[in-house]
């Protein structure tokens, strides 16, 4: 019998290496990607996101994403995710032995074109076959969902587009759906009405929120989210991040904040806070211009 008196579970998705790091302006080396995930893979986390398996044409930062597979240092209690838009990208991803892929639709068709060069019905189409093959393979899929409360092209986003997207990432096969407030600028009212919406197609143990933190709303969308039942949360160490197609979006909301916020709240993160602080300290070197390796 669990022990009622026991804190609530609730997990941090660790996004630092992938996307914190794919819009940074300097050029991070390979050596230094590899060092942040292996600090990462000492404080706790189950989940990594790695790296994203895109051309270089459109992802410079992302180039050596097999390099950096192949160097990590693999904790076996770590699943290590790398972004895969399209197939020849998982089948990259499945030879650098990603234990895990993800796929990344819109909820509006403003940003999906703008994202992926393709309307909302196109992208779904070209992620069915990778979601085909990652079955086949044994390999889950997540699934994210851009914008889902404000869009820099459409303005506010209504609550059913985003459900609806989330119905179709579920029917493809996603095990989880993350649900991204890409610019930071979503109100707590309306991320409730949004997954208001979307707990109509996807029950909260398979959702999870994802918030950046430009308006300084994340905890409080998170504290949201989890009276709503959501118990992952996506965050990148030190703040990293940001997105090349939403013009003004800060980073990531830390994943130290969160960690600390969630043991402020009486949940159990799992993670080594002492751990994921030196992490993050790494994450703020290689922002500010490179640590030592």
């Amino acid at each position: 019998m669990p022990d009622p008196a026991a804190p609530q579970k609730v997990e941090i998705f660790e996004m630092g290496p992938r996307d914190g790091l794919q819009n940074e302006k300097r050029q991070i080396p390979t050596a230094e990607k590899i060092a942040l995930v292996d600090l990462l893979s000492g404080a706790g986390y189950r989940r990594i996101e790695v790296t994203s398996f895109v051309s270089p044409k459109w992802v410079p930062q992302m180039g050596d994403a097999a390099a950096v597979m192949a160097g990590i240092a693999r904790n076996p209690a770590v699943s290590y995710a790398a972004l895969t838009p399209n197939m020849q990208g998982y089948l990259a991803a499945r030879a650098a032995r990603a234990g895990e892929v993800a796929i990344f639709g819109s909820a509006t068709e403003s940003f999906s074109r703008a994202n992926l060069n393709a309307s909302i019905e196109e992208s779904l189409a070209r992620f069915a076959p990778i979601v085909a093959a990652a079955k086949e393979d044994g390999i889950p899929v997540r699934g994210y969902v851009s914008v889902v409360t404000d869009c820099p092209y459409e303005g506010e986003v209504a609550p059913e587009q985003v459900a609806r997207v989330v119905a179709r990432l579920r029917e493809l096969g996603c095990y989880e759906i993350s649900l991204g407030e890409t610019l930071g600028r979503g109100l707590p009212e309306r991320v409730d009405a949004m997954l208001s919406a979307v707990l109509g197609e996807m029950p909260a143990e398979k959702l999870a929120g994802h918030f950046h933190d430009t308006g300084g709303w994340a905890l409080d969308n998170i504290d949201v989210s989890l009276s709503r039942g959501l118990r992952v949360f996506d965050a990148a160490v030190g703040g990293l991040g940001g997105c090349p197609y939403a013009p003004g979006a800060a980073g990531n909301v830390a994943s130290e904040k969160v960690a600390a916020h969630l043991a402020n709240l009486g949940y159990d993160s799992g993670l080594d806070l002492d751990a994921v602080a030196q992490a993050a300290d790494y994450a703020r070197a290689i922002r500010s211009g490179g640590p030592d390796v």
